[in-house]
């Protein structure tokens, strides 16, 4: 068992008409599941860098972090691991996903999300949650 502990960060990316950039990972233990765009902190890399870096190299959009702070972190305790989201937009890039990684990008309303949620096709309540905290914020 590992028990160094881990970062992970993601962004939120909502779109002019209220849509929100979800991913889904070819993980197998996450595989087709929806999830924000977000991988694990480097090694000398700021989390906010990093959850950047993870934006640019699933969907190959350039992302800029809105606000000094993540809007949701979450502690996972018996797995070692943080989860920070960052609220972000767009600012440059088209979106083209990392095939050997992500399955599949696409673009979700709240509802449409809430009902993926409910039929247990997003990858962890951290990803809602955090959509939610955005939402607020429109």
């Amino acid at each position: 068992m590992n028990d160094k502990h881990v970062d992970i960060a993601g962004v939120v990316l909502r779109d002019d008409v209220g849509r929100y950039l979800l991913v889904q990972e070819k993980k197998q233990k996450a595989y087709g599941l929806w999830n924000l765009p977000a991988g694990w902190v480097d090694d000398n890399e700021s989390i906010s860098d990093a959850a950047v870096r993870e934006a640019r190299e699933e969907t190959g959009l350039n992302v800029q972090i809105i606000g000094d702070k993540p809007i949701n972190t979450e502690e996972l305790p018996g797995i070692h691991r943080t989860l920070y989201a960052y609220h972000a937009k767009i600012v440059s890039g088209e979106l083209k996903v990392q095939e050997d990684e992500i399955l599949a990008a696409g673009w979700f309303t709240l509802p449409e999300i809430q009902d993926l949620n409910e039929r247990k096709q997003i990858r962890a309540q951290w990803v809602v949650d955090s959509i939610v905290a955005v939402e607020k914020l429109a």
